[in-house]
């Protein structure tokens, strides 16, 4: 009886663990939108890096003012992957928390709240810092003859 007793108490982790573990899933599938972001920001950089040696000044100044652009949106992108990361390793501390609760039959409540609260602010500064590199891309965006927006 013993034993069943334990496989319930560890199938009752399982089930608690469940969220978090799609938690996980979002925040990965969050991650690969970012780096291909940063992946098309550095692209774009050097793109514009490589033309100012042959570019005019009126020219020349609108390049750098991108690249400037382009350089605070790869801060912001930067600062949302590691607070993601940091996230997610916060929400896989949860879930190994809840495991060693169990088999400590240990009371990790507490630890558990104030580990889930700080992976949710990282990711809510993640989500800011995302926005902000949404706002100056869209801020920094040409259509038509080249008018900024």
């Amino acid at each position: 009886m013993a034993q069943d007793s334990g496989i319930t108490a560890i199938a009752h982790v399982i089930q608690l663990a469940v969220a978090p573990v799609f938690l996980l899933t979002g925040v990965a599938a969050l991650l690969g939108v970012l780096t291909s972001r940063l992946a098309r920001i550095i692209d774009r950089a050097r793109v514009l890096e490589e033309r100012l040696g042959v570019l005019g000044d009126t020219e020349r100044a609108g390049s750098e003012a991108d690249l400037r652009a382009l350089s605070h949106r790869a801060r912001h992108i930067n600062r949302a992957i590691g607070l993601c990361v940091s996230c997610a390793l916060l929400v896989c501390a949860v879930i190994a928390t809840l495991f060693g609760g169990a088999f400590l039959e240990a009371d990790v409540s507490t630890l558990i709240g104030v580990v889930f609260i700080a992976a949710m602010g990282a990711l809510i500064v993640a989500l800011v810092s995302f926005l902000l590199e949404i706002s100056i891309a869209t801020r920094s965006l040409r259509i038509g003859q080249g008018h900024r927006s």
